[in-house]
């Protein structure tokens, strides 16, 4: 709980105001019994008005005293902890997004939405509860104590002897129930896991008709939860009737013995109302600290949570430079790529994803990687974009070491779409644009005609200015790839990399497509399923289980490799392969 701790310390003022003024509504508080015992014993007994009307008017003074006191109190507290919420919202986030590839793959989605939200919201909660409450209860307990002794020792020290043992009893209850509560919030990871899923691919959910599978895996996780969260709640619930009874026996002990020392007259009427009023403060005091057990141990566990977030270690990613230049190849003059002897594996896999990797793609040359799924394609583009680092051998961009590169000046020099194509909310405009926020509508229409999307966006009723649906949902496959293009190449890149981004094109539009991308001067990198798209690449590169078996052109593989010759035929037939190898 460091890290939250070390955030809090920016509202101390504030938080040290919370709780001076939580201070005189609790002493005020604390008198409040000893005046009634002074107006009982001085006033009321004795028929003495102008002694009630005293310390009467006293008593409301000090009333109004401590509301006034307990409302700035609260005030002070929502802000501090509101601020610390926001605060740690934004330091978490923060810190996802330094994350490397790598290491952001080790939180599940739904667990990071969890402690973005619901984790900060627990500890924020409970700051308010601490600075108004939390610290409030021990403070009645001991000063409602404290105050019983010196108005009467003997009654006084029955407090004394009850006190102790519900406190152990709740520290043990904190403990345990921290563990508990700890085992909730996993439980709720795994529900939030489920939604997403399950509202991400509703469209599949409904063609497969696994609507009710999928409700049944929902409540599964859904009743896990539940049960975790009964069983918590059960063990916290238990403290407030253990208190109500230790408590309620304590009061009635104050009663018998003082009506024995009234009767012998060594105490009076306005002493024992005293420590039975400091009693009843002692016991609500307790009581309402079996809701704080709840939502302390909550809290510690969601602090805890957070914590192991903020303390993870970047990776690569977080050497980041701030002043990196921002698109386009001002950062990279010489866009040549060369992998020299490159071997990859995936964190916590012993197989490797790429063995011995060696090529060079000059700069402005159309590079095509094929092969089948699992081969190791998109691995080798990621090392590209440096979201994963190589195991051994040399990754060389503009003729230095990738490792040299500020990691933000070579991303901003890359064009990337991705096999899964992400939009966003917002209009069409804002889409392309997302690539090169800085493009003016200029550059944003010429990479819409590049990317073969231009007449399609005009076609709509408000054209650029289109909202999309949510993920895209209201255009096909191959608007969304084309879009997603589009988005590259407003960067202007050095490098564009395409990972299987034609899949969904039909072939006139990817050979315009692919005749507009021969007209730029970056250096492609086409990954894909189909000859057709490779036939015209300067190299071809041809990946078999992670393993680099081939490399040269659409002719020479054709005429010296089996495998590609194979794959030629598998698509075009064998007779128009040995026509294409006559050539």
């Amino acid at each position: 709980m460091k890290s939250v701790f070390q955030v809090l310390g920016k509202y101390r003022v504030a938080a040290f105001t919370a709780i001076f003024l939580m201070l005189i509504e609790l002493a005020v508080e604390l008198v409040q019994p000893m005046l009634i015992s002074r107006i009982i014993d001085d006033g009321i007994g004795p028929r003495n008005a102008q002694v009630v009307i005293l310390w009467g008017a006293v008593l409301v003074g000090g009333t109004l005293l401590a509301f006034g006191a307990g409302i700035l109190s609260s005030f002070y507290a929502a802000h501090v902890s509101q601020s610390l919420g926001y605060d740690i919202r934004e330091k978490l986030y923060g810190k996802v997004q330094s994350f490397s590839y790598a290491v952001f793959n080790r939180f599940a989605p739904s667990s990071l939405i969890t402690r973005l939200t619901n984790d900060v919201t627990q500890v924020q909660d409970t700051v308010f509860m601490g600075l108004r409450f939390m610290l409030r209860v021990p403070l009645v307990v001991i000063g409602s104590v404290i105050m019983a002794l010196i108005v009467h020792v003997e009654l006084g020290s029955l407090l004394v002897l009850t006190v102790p043992i519900l406190v152990l009893f709740i520290l043990w209850m904190v403990k345990k129930a921290a563990e508990m509560f700890a085992r909730v919030q996993n439980r709720l990871d795994a529900v939030n896991g489920v939604m997403q899923e399950n509202l991400t691919g509703m469209r599949l959910i409904r063609v497969f008709v696994r609507g009710e599978r999928e409700t049944e895996r929902f409540a599964q996780r859904s009743g896990e939860l539940m049960q975790s969260l009964t069983s918590a709640q059960r063990l916290t619930e238990m403290t407030q009737p253990f208190i109500v009874l230790i408590m309620n026996a304590g009061i009635i002990a104050v009663l018998w013995f003082g009506h024995l020392d009234i009767q012998a007259g060594s105490a009076t009427t306005g002493e024992v109302v005293a420590v039975v009023n400091y009693s009843l403060r002692t016991a609500g005091a307790l009581s309402a600290l079996s809701m704080l057990v709840a939502a302390f141990s909550r809290a510690r566990a969601s602090a805890g949570r957070i914590e192991e977030t903020l303390l993870t270690e970047s990776g690569e990613d977080g050497r980041e430079s701030d002043s990196a230049s921002v698109g386009g190849q001002a950062g990279i003059e010489d866009a040549s790529v060369a992998f020299d002897r490159v071997s990859f594996r995936y964190p916590d896999t012993e197989a490797l994803a790429l063995e011995e990797i060696s090529f060079r793609a000059e700069a402005g040359d159309s590079v095509a990687i094929l092969g089948a799924t699992g081969a190791g394609k998109s691995s080798l583009a990621q090392l590209i974009l440096r979201l994963y680092e190589e195991e051994s051998g040399t990754i060389r961009i503009g003729g230095r070491d990738a490792r040299e590169w500020d990691v933000r000046e070579l991303r901003d020099a890359i064009g990337y779409v991705p096999q899964e194509v992400v939009l966003f909310t917002g209009t069409i405009r804002d889409n392309i644009a997302w690539g090169a926020p800085e493009a003016n509508e200029e550059a944003i229409v010429e990479a819409a005609k590049q990317a073969q999307i231009h007449e399609t966006i005009v076609g709509l009723p408000q054209g650029y200015d289109t909202m999309l649906g949510q993920r895209g949902v209201n255009l096909s496959g191959g608007q969304k790839q084309r879009l997603s293009i589009a988005r590259a190449l407003v960067r202007k890149p050095a490098i564009l990399l395409l990972d299987d981004s034609t899949s969904a094109l039909d072939v006139r539009t990817e050979a315009a497509l692919l005749e507009a991308l021969a007209g730029m001067a970056c250096t492609t990198f086409l990954i894909t399923q189909k000859i057709s798209s490779a036939v015209n690449a300067d190299l071809i590169l041809l990946l078999d289980d992670g393993r680099l078996i081939a490399h040269g052109s659409h002719r020479e593989l054709l005429a010296k490799d089996v495998l590609y010759r194979r794959i030629y035929e598998s698509q075009y037939g064998e007779e128009e392969s040995h026509a294409e190898g006559a050539k």
